[in-house]
């Protein structure tokens, strides 16, 4: 999982809350910390739950042509050795895979690997790891990667540290993050009752999202502080889905896995969570993500 490849939105959000996926995250991805949050109710989008799935082929549809445009430009090829973060679904890590070949290595982690699993063979290594808790496992990585991880980790300095550390003199750092604050709404166009239910809903997932450690201006900071860890050749950019069919499928599969959690928060009732699925289900909504933030740079 990540902590999602989100699952922020479910950005990682990561991670998790997860495209992605991890995890960590994790994810939206859109996801914290896979750990018993301030109320209670442990994680939040976990990946053994019947939705993770659905979200993992959503973020992946969303945001993989963002994550592979930015892996190409950082010149991923033959031999080289990658570390995937809070790897949460196998898309990104088969990617990496196909083009590290046979005289490479992809080591994806994830504090559960239920669904990275059967992604299990060479040049794919598969660990149970907690980067916001635990060393690198291993060093000298050409690449470390991680989407939608971060923003759900508790010690994301410590995380952030740890995978520059697995870095070699030379290797790449690609991190991408939601930023939930930087738009808050799940429908931008609010011009009618449903549009305004779906945007109460999403704040209600984002306040249960932040009552577990999730950092919701946390891609805003990514230049900075891979500037601030030394990384020379800093960049980034932003992706911003407006209207998608994985954006509805993400939705209605982040707001059936938190259903209980909004119910018993008093963030919503159970009519109205039935009648946002049914508007999300008549596709007459314009459905969006937040913002993903992709940051990138060399260690010296």
């Amino acid at each position: 999982m990540r902590y999602s490849d989100g699952q922020a939105d479910g950005p990682s959000g990561t991670d998790t809350d997860h495209g992605k996926d991890g995890r960590g995250g994790r994810n939206e991805s859109q996801d914290g910390g896979r750990r018993e949050g301030r109320d209670g109710g442990g994680y939040l989008l976990a990946n053994r739950q019947t939705e993770a799935g659905e979200r993992f082929d959503a973020f992946a549809a969303l945001f993989d042509p963002t994550t592979f445009r930015h892996l190409e430009g950082l010149g991923v090829g033959p031999g080289w050795r990658c570390w995937e973060v809070g790897a949460g679904g196998t898309s990104v890590v088969s990617w990496l895979a196909e083009r590290v070949g046979p005289t490479g290595t992809v080591v994806a982690t994830d504090i559960d690997t239920s669904l990275i699993a059967g992604a299990a063979r060479p040049p794919v290594e598969v660990r149970v790891h907690d980067v916001g808790a635990e060393e690198p496992p291993g060093e000298g990585f050409d690449l470390v990667h991680a989407r939608l991880v971060l923003v759900h980790v508790p010690d994301r300095e410590r995380a952030l540290r740890s995978m520059i550390k697995a870095l070699r003199p030379g290797g790449r750092l690609l991190l991408e993050d939601a930023d939930p604050a930087l738009q808050p709404l799940l429908c931008p166009d609010e011009h009618g009752p449903a549009e305004e239910l779906a945007n109460r809903l999403r704040h209600g997932f984002r306040r249960l999202l932040a009552d577990r450690g999730a950092d919701l201006s946390y891609g805003r900071r990514l230049p900075r502080l891979l500037r601030e860890a030394g990384l020379h050749q800093v960049e980034a950019d932003a992706y911003f889905p407006v209207t998608s069919p994985a954006c509805t499928v993400l939705e209605s599969a982040t707001v059936r896995q938190i259903r209980a959690r909004l119910v018993a928060a008093g963030l919503a009732t159970d009519e109205e969570i039935d009648q946002h699925l049914a508007n999300v289900a008549s596709g007459t909504m314009d459905l969006t993500t937040a913002p993903m933030i992709s940051a990138w740079g060399t260690k010296p």
